[in-house]
């Protein structure tokens, strides 16, 4: 029999504040356990919730980028549930009545523009966090009360692949707003997969399982494409899947049992009373809307349509905003969008990632790429001294002409210099050129670089090419 896999995802994404959702502790990361508390986080008597208009405004541009029907009237409810990291003994959420409805997330999956169907965004605190170890269990509650936004979609993901790739959609979306780091290894981003399969061609759903708190693109990928073949198995050996919530175990690449599934009944949902509705106005949603920047896909489409880029560079080059934002600047003040991205995507990336550095921080700005790459272009440099100046730039911050004058690096333009310089080459390596003639054709390779070399790397690499090809010809 042929499966079909039907897959939704529920995202918690950590909204970027500086104070925590319903209190003014701090919503950062790294502090010492249990320091970035106060009575409201730890519901203490008397003690009540003040909402954070910032985290709300970052729900609404989400759900504005996704096209979200925006409720003018949500609520805020209780989501009761036991846990040690969960001081109060409940969950301040939205339930009934959302922020946000029926928006999309789009994504392109093997050149295939698709839109995954979301349900509902709603903001939400989140939970503490259990460490165990051996000796014991202890509780941080530094994260309690960190405000999120839930992403929940539709069962539009039909593999393991298309969700990953979901995934990564959101991620890039949620920074392009710069509302979530999407550190994922820090919990900024993290999902529960509902993975259930069917016959193909069937429309009832199958009993679908729960794979909790997953923390990379890897894993989720991993862990879905798991449980799609142990529901399988399971099936096709006459049992029956049960609704349950299940652990992914990363280093083994099992799951595990955690629990059988809640139903929304089981968490006694009611209003908080401690909290009224949330309005949000019209004047608001408009403020909001035109604050926000042009998204992913759209900027990919139009990169590769005014620089005549492919596909694969425009993704590339669009994949933070920030990289984005520097290859536009950089481009205008050159004019030329193809000779820019070669250097973006090559030269100033593998330095930025040696550097630990965003596109922002560039020890080099984008006007002084484009003063470097136009050095190459009116013959001052060739592109091998251009590189070693380049890093020069990275490495001190001075300009592309200051570092090529102070150095001596102009490009020699001398044509018969270089002439002799290759006559003599060829006369000082016979044994080759004889080869050469015979059919060897890659030594030219080895010519080209002798003749750099006796230039001190000043000769058009391409000249001394053409120049080499027709002496060994004559």
């Amino acid at each position: 029999m042929t499966w079909e896999a039907v897959i939704g995802l529920e995202c918690h994404v950590q909204l970027l504040t500086a104070s925590k959702l319903f209190s003014p502790s701090a919503a950062s990361f790294g502090a010492p356990p249990n320091t970035l508390t106060d009575p409201p986080v730890l519901g203490l008597p008397g003690a009540l919730p003040v909402l954070n208009r910032r985290a709300v405004e970052h729900a609404l541009r989400l759900g504005l980028a996704t096209g979200s029907t925006i409720r003018r009237r949500s609520r805020f409810a209780r989501k009761h549930y036991f846990y040690p990291d969960l001081p109060k003994g409940y969950q301040i959420s939205q339930y009934d009545e959302p922020l946000c409805e029926h928006g999309h997330v789009e994504l392109v999956l093997h050149g295939e523009r698709r839109r995954v169907r979301l349900t509902r965004i709603h903001i939400e605190e989140d939970a503490g966090k259990n460490i165990h170890a051996a000796a014991g269990s202890l509780v941080d509650l530094n994260r309690a009360g960190v405000p999120l936004c839930e992403v929940v979609s539709e069962p539009d993901l039909r593999s393991a692949d298309e969700a990953a790739e979901y995934m990564r959609a959101l991620r890039q979306l949620v920074r392009y707003l710069g509302i979530s780091d999407g550190n994922m290894e820090e919990g900024s981003l993290r999902c529960d997969a509902n993975v259930s399969v069917r016959p193909a061609g069937q429309t009832e759903l199958g009993t679908k399982t729960e794979l909790k708190n997953i923390n990379s693109f890897r894993f989720v990928h991993r862990a879905i494409e798991h449980e799609i073949a142990r529901q399988i198995e399971i099936l096709e050996g006459g049992g029956r899947v049960v609704q349950e919530t299940r652990l992914w175990d990363a280093e083994r690449g099992t799951s595990a049992s955690m629990r059988s599934k809640e139903h929304a009944h089981d968490y006694r949902y009611f209003p908080d009373p401690d909290l009224p509705p949330l309005a949000v106005g019209e004047a608001w949603i408009d403020d909001v809307r035109a604050a926000l920047p042009e998204l992913p896909l759209a900027r990919r489409a139009r990169l590769a349509a005014e620089h005549g880029l492919p596909d694969a560079d425009a993704r590339l080059l669009t994949e933070e905003r920030a990289l984005a934002d520097y290859f536009e600047a950089a481009a205008r003040a050159h004019g030329d969008g193809k000779k820019i991205a070669n250097w973006v995507m090559t030269e100033l990336l593998r330095e930025l990632h040696r550097l630990e550095k965003d596109p922002a921080d560039s020890p080099v700005p984008p006007d002084a790429l484009a003063e470097l790459v136009r050095l190459v272009d009116d013959g001052t440099i060739n592109g091998k001294i251009a590189k070693d100046v380049f890093h020069k730039m990275i490495e001190t911050g001075a300009r592309a002409p200051a570092i090529v004058a102070r150095e001596g690096l102009t490009q020699l333009r001398d044509a018969s210099a270089i002439e002799a310089a290759a006559r003599a080459v060829l006369a000082q390596n016979p044994k080759q050129v004889e080869q050469y003639r015979s059919g060897k054709s890659n030594l030219i390779g080895f010519f080209v670089g002798q003749v750099m070399k006796a230039t001190q790397g000043k000769a058009n690499p391409q000249a001394v090419n053409d120049l080499l090809r027709r002496l060994l010809g004559e």
